[in-house]
């Protein structure tokens, strides 16, 4: 019988503990101010303002009941609880944004407390809207030329698919999967490249939604790198079924791949969030190619950008990765940056190119704003 459980420890957990109660007290000031600022002022009745501060505790929690739905198996309208708690938490969000940019613009002193409360909320629902609209829309599909020095000609236009973050789970389901998949395959690949976030739940939840990932293919194969969320749930689970789907899953190890007399070095490394016990010991570019023959180009898929500053020193040509849904929505995509050096896009460091996804699906709120979802096609050109 198979048994599923998340890949963490009592003693990570533990560890854990002390960040998600800094989350959740800045959490709640945040809403507190927000319901300062909107309910505080007069003239609004006092039946008005308690259902605002009770609207304002519902937003506070929603997303903490939609995690908490998500790791609860057999819960009575589960999936209800979780669309609702994070569409709440896209909301929650505008609100901030809302009124901190309304403060720091004086907007009270132009429009008054009346205009200012409309202002904010019908704003932030405006955009929500939008958001939702578009984080429904189909992935785009992005071509990326990427130069390469000494490239030989079998290996021009060497076209790689680079899925990253589906995150299939509450939002996500099988008919977002058939048609990823079905776009993908329409670009005929050589190979396909997945560099994790692929689901949020457990293996045996959600087989049934991941299954069309079989139907994906290409000549030169289809690879998997782990991102942080399989650590959230049961990485090692979700290594073996995306192996099952066919994938070859780089743990810190590389594949050599030949077209013609091209030798492509492929390599993948763990998400830099594993904790060096399962699947396979801690992200290192190097170990990822320790006895590697010479080849002609080296790519390294790692699932976060920051990962780029030691594959650059190992000598790789070519970094991809995903992470940062490029913000998945304003002004998000901003803040972003204080946590990774690059968000979306190509970029080069030195003698190195990094390209990042900004995903294919999205996580937690269901808001694609400003940065849209993408399948990319890499193609490899001569320099």
């Amino acid at each position: 019988m198979e048994t599923e459980t998340p890949h963490q420890t009592p003693t990570r957990r533990r560890g854990m503990l002390p960040g998600i109660v800094v989350v959740a007290a800045v959490w709640t000031l945040l809403h507190l101010y927000v319901g300062q600022r909107l309910l505080a002022p007069p003239p609004l009745p006092l039946g008005w303002r308690l259902l605002g501060w009770l609207g304002i505790l519902l937003l506070v929690l929603a997303p903490f009941v939609a995690l908490v739905a998500g790791r609860t198996e057999r819960l009575p309208a589960k999936r209800g609880l979780e669309v609702a708690g994070f569409t709440a938490m896209g909301l929650s969000s505008l609100l901030i944004v809302f009124v901190l940019a309304g403060d720091a613009l004086h907007v009270r002193a132009w429009l008054g407390v009346a205009g200012f409360r409309l202002a904010v909320v019908g704003g932030a629902v405006a955009v929500l809207v939008v958001g939702l609209w578009r984080a429904r829309r189909p992935a785009l599909v992005r071509v990326v030329d990427v130069p390469i020095a000494r490239l030989p000609s079998d290996l021009e236009g060497l076209r790689i698919a680079q899925l990253s973050d589906l995150h299939v789970g509450p939002m996500l389901k099988r008919d977002f999967v058939e048609r990823v998949v079905h776009t993908t395959n329409g670009l005929e690949p050589d190979l396909i490249a997945l560099t994790g976030d692929v689901a949020d739940g457990f293996p045996r939840a959600l087989r049934d939604d991941v299954a069309p990932l079989a139907a994906l293919a290409a000549p030169l194969g289809k690879y998997f790198v782990t991102g942080n969320h399989e650590y959230y749930w049961d990485a090692a689970g979700w290594v073996r079924e995306l192996e099952r789907l066919g994938f070859s899953t780089l743990v810190n190890a590389h594949r050599v791949i030949r077209r013609g007399s091209g030798r492509v070095l492929l390599a993948g490394v763990t998400d830099l969030s594993a904790p060096g016990g399962g699947p396979g010991p801690a992200s290192d570019p190097a170990a990822a190619v320790a006895g590697a023959p010479a080849s002609d180009v080296r790519v390294l898929l790692a699932h976060q950008p920051k990962s780029a500053f030691a594959a650059r020193v190992v000598g790789f040509d070519l970094q991809l990765s995903g992470h940062t849904h490029g913000g998945q929505y304003f002004p998000f995509n901003l803040l972003v940056r204080l946590f990774q050096p690059f968000v979306a896009g190509l970029h080069r460091l030195e003698a190195m190119w990094l390209y990042v996804s900004r995903g294919t699906g999205y996580w937690g709120p269901p808001l694609r704003l400003g940065a849209p979802a993408e399948i990319t096609l890499i193609q490899l050109t001569r320099a």
